[in-house]
């Protein structure tokens, strides 16, 4: 028996209406080739190619229709090119003559061999045109990379800072999964730095090298999703004036990051996960499967386990990209990274303001310490932004140099959480300290408040949570 390890890496297609031919072709070729596969009706063409890309068509030019003038293998070789333009076709004829030869190369075709053909010219041909044909899927991929770098994010990282207990764990976590191919799905409000982990996560990756592609899935609507994650082709709808890569394909060999994915609508999800599973996109208005070799980072801020107990979230699908998940804590949770983060932007905001404010009183950091920071490193980071640009020149902020989203004084913001007798502030404490209680369990959580899901989720919307 061969040996698999001496064969040629690479797919064959043999189509012709003669079993003789077939049966030659693919006894001698498969000595040679790792997978060589034989056709006798060209109609069965355009599934084949749908589901299979092959490095190399040997097809005939003339079928028990049309048995001299070669019409048909033009027809199928113009077919061919129309659902793989970078395929890579040799006719085969019994009736070859120049002329028929050179109208072939200028459909298209690559070369034109004769029957009975001979063994170690066939070979020889077959070589040359595969290494034509991974030429070709190169500049295939380069150029998609290309038109993708509008939408790859490649800027540099900021640093993810942190000393709590909470943070270290996160970090831990980072970088023991960073080297592996795992999904990883991350957990967090809004404003926890979810990006940041992904980005630290790619950076830190063996495909540092590649691209990082971020996808806001909630800022994407139903009718545009696959033109945007699988591209289309020229003319597949009004506006599509050319090919286009989508951002699977702009991410290739990199990683691509699906944030708020909790936001998808069950149809969407499907398609997504179709995706995944098979490791192939198509293009809007094409046929023709491509392969993607991508890391996929999810995040949400949403309970999907609760969604999908609910059936508004697949599985099948949070099976899919939750190999490892990473729980982002909220500010709140740790307190003790603020000052540290207070700080932070306080020197990147002096730097880019060219400002000269080099303290935090120490009244400002009790109260950046006793604020519950609702819209987390977010908040604070815009926060001490609007602080530098509108602080006094005294070169130290103080409370009333913060603004909030209420208008409010950080000061006064801080003396209320402190201790506040209204109503609406008491119910938003006790609501977090539940959700914290339960480690963000939604159903746990409103069971001890006595409260339905459905109302528990309304004031959370109601008071940013």
């Amino acid at each position: 028996m061969q040996d698999k390890s001496d064969l040629h890496p690479g797919a064959i297609l043999v189509v012709d209406d003669n079993s003789g031919v077939l049966t030659a072709a693919k006894l001698f070729l498969k000595r040679h080739f790792t997978q060589v596969e034989t056709e006798r009706n060209p109609e069965n063409l355009p599934v084949l190619l749908a589901n299979m890309r092959y490095d190399v068509i040997l097809l005939d030019m003339n079928f028990t229709k049309d048995r001299s003038s070669g019409k048909e293998g033009f027809f199928w070789l113009e077919r061919i090119l129309q659902v793989d333009p970078s395929a890579v076709v040799i006719l085969i004829t019994a009736y070859g003559d120049v002329e028929m030869a050179v109208q072939a190369i200028k459909g298209g075709a690559t070369d034109f061999v004769l029957k009975p053909w001979e063994n170690e010219k066939l070979l020889a041909t077959l070589f040359s045109a595969m290494k034509l044909r991974a030429s070709k899927v190169e500049n295939d991929e380069l150029k998609a990379k290309q038109k993708g770098l509008a939408i790859a994010h490649n800027d540099a990282i900021p640093e993810i800072l942190g000393n709590s207990t909470a943070m270290r764990k996160v970090f831990e976590t980072i970088n023991r999964v960073a080297k592996t191919e795992a999904n990883v799905l991350i957990l967090g409000e809004n404003g926890t730095g979810k990006e940041l982990v992904a980005q630290a996560i790619h950076q830190q990756s063996n495909r540092t090298n590649e691209h990082f592609v971020k996808v806001d899935l909630g800022a994407i609507t139903e009718t545009l999703f696959e033109s945007e994650l699988f591209g289309h082709v020229k003319g597949a709808f009004t506006d599509a004036r050319d090919d286009r890569p989508g951002r699977f394909e702009a991410a290739n060999r990199g990683t691509i990051f699906l944030d708020e994915i909790g936001n998808l609508t069950a149809g969407l999800q499907a398609k997504l996960l179709s995706a995944l599973q098979n490791r192939m996109v198509t293009r809007v208005g094409s046929n023709q499967a491509r392969p993607i070799d991508v890391r996929v980072i999810s995040a949400t801020n949403m309970p999907l386990y609760e969604m999908v107990k609910d059936r508004s979230f697949r599985q099948d699908l949070l099976y899919r990209i939750n190999t490892i998940e990473i729980h982002l804590p909220s500010l709140r949770e740790r307190a003790e990274d603020i000052l540290l983060l207070a700080e932070h932007f306080l020197q990147l905001y002096n730097r880019k303001y060219n400002r000269n404010i080099s303290n935090i009183s120490a009244a400002l950091k009790k109260a950046l310490l006793a604020y519950p920071w609702p819209g987390n490193v977010r908040e604070l980071q815009h926060a001490m932004e609007r602080a530098v640009i509108m602080a006094r020149d005294s070169g130290t902020l103080q409370p009333d140099d913060f603004m909030l989203g209420s208008n409010h004084s950080l000061e006064s913001e801080a003396a209320l959480n402190a201790a506040t007798m209204n109503l609406e502030d008491m119910e938003r404490e006790t609501i977090l300290k539940a959700i914290k209680k339960h480690q963000g369990n939604i159903s746990e959580a409103s069971k001890e408040l006595g409260l339905t899901r459905a109302s528990l989720y309304r004031r959370l919307e109601k008071y940013g949570i």
